[in-house]
């Protein structure tokens, strides 16, 4: 099934739009993550509400392998199967990064090479700003550096 390419205008406005990072699927699915609680409780939150939920190939796969290499191949599996479902029922679309956003990426990681963060972040930034997105469900302050909004607060 290919992956869905999206506009704040095909999605709707009357949907908050929440970019949901590697942090947030990670907080869900990893009991031992110190951020479980809060996650879990926000991604479930999140799904009673009509938030449209985006995330990105590149997430994703990040997400995968620190699950399998930190907790499990059957944890990975699970977070697979949470995210298939999301994308069945209309909550989530995964966004593909393309040679555009990782181009502006690039550039992003370039003027903050000093700064710990990650390709995959720059492309999220990329994608979160270009989406117009209201929040992000992560605990890296780097979202912060570009005016994001961070949710659940800690």
């Amino acid at each position: 099934m290919a992956r869905k390419t999206t506009t704040p205008i095909s999605i709707g406005l009357n949907h908050r739009q929440i970019f949901v990072d590697t942090g947030g699927w990670i907080s869900v699915e990893c009991k031992g993550d110190k951020y479980h609680s809060a996650g879990s409780s926000y991604y479930s939150d999140l799904l009673r509400s009509d938030a449209q939920l985006l995330t990105s190939d590149y997430v994703l796969d990040e997400t995968i392998t620190r699950l399998k290499y930190d907790v499990g191949f059957d944890i990975a599996e699970e977070c697979w199967m949470r995210v298939k479902e999301a994308e069945r029922s209309g909550r989530l679309i995964v966004l593909d990064v393309d040679g555009t956003v990782r181009d502006a990426a690039f550039e992003i990681l370039r003027k903050y090479h000093d700064q710990k963060i990650s390709f995959t972040d720059c492309a999220s930034f990329v994608l979160a700003q270009r989406e117009k997105v209201e929040a992000v469900f992560a605990f890296d302050h780097h979202f912060r550096l570009f005016g994001l909004i961070m949710e659940p607060v800690p």
